[in-house]
């Protein structure tokens, strides 16, 4: 038994997931709590099974659990981050307490990450954020720009020198909500509230691994940036005049 059986359609909520697990059983106690909660969830329970589907059929959000039976998870995250599948939102789930899986993660393109065992409302919780994003972001239409920097809200996308640039779904949000914010120092703690919709743990790191993405994507020396500033101590500041340029 695949776990693609396992469907619950919600025809008054158009948010379709992918779980990519082969734990059969959380398959199913998810297919009931978030058909429950209005999505409709598909599983799949080898990484084989679930790149075919991710490609065939259009998706909200990619749930992936790194441990399966036929793949590697941080694999199949880099082959899902090219082609049609490559804008999808992907919700990593990891070992607990396993911070290096997690910032490779991160790295190849996840969005978000969920350590194992969970609570079924967390990943609710999650979800809902992740979504709200992309839901938020069809609403604001102007671009923003900053000197040789565009941000395409519309779009979701973003140039320097109307040159494109490869950011993940998680980092354009990180990326837009600092220059929203343009000239104010924001904490980690801040950054990930007006991302992600809750506040994680004081200590978590995870936002330094997207913020060296996006130097990495958007900065001309990664190693000395003018864009995206670090205070010590503090966090980040957006700049609002860069190399010289005005907004």
């Amino acid at each position: 038994m695949t776990g693609s059986a396992f469907v619950m359609d919600n025809e008054w909520m158009p948010e379709r997931l992918l779980l990519i697990d082969d734990d059969l059983r959380l398959s199913q106690m998810l297919v009931q709590y978030l058909g429950d909660a209005g999505y409709s969830l598909i599983c799949a329970s080898t990484g084989r099974e679930g790149l075919k589907l991710a490609q065939q059929d259009e998706w909200s959000l990619i749930i992936l659990d790194l441990m399966l039976p036929d793949a590697d998870g941080l694999d199949l995250c880099r082959q899902l981050r090219v082609g049609s599948t490559a804008t999808i939102p992907i919700l990593m789930l990891t070992a607990r307490g396993d911070a290096t899986d997690r910032i490779i993660g991160l790295e190849m393109g996840a969005d978000d990450y969920l350590p194992k065992p969970f609570e079924p409302r967390e990943l609710r919780a999650r979800i809902k954020a992740i979504l709200r994003r992309g839901l938020r972001d069809t609403t604001q239409r102007q671009a923003l720009r900053f000197g040789r920097l565009e941000l395409d809200r519309e779009a979701r996308e973003t140039r320097v020198d109307g040159q494109l640039r490869e950011l993940t779904s998680y980092q354009f949000d990180l990326l837009v909500a600092m220059a929203e914010r343009a000239g104010r120092v924001l904490s980690r703690e801040q950054l990930m509230d007006m991302v992600k919709g809750e506040t994680l743990e004081a200590f978590d790191r995870s936002i330094d691994v997207h913020i060296s993405r996006i130097r990495a994507a958007i900065e001309d020396n990664p190693k000395q940036p003018k864009r995206i500033i670090t205070l010590r101590g503090a966090g980040y500041i957006f700049a609002r005049s860069q190399d010289g340029e005005d907004q």
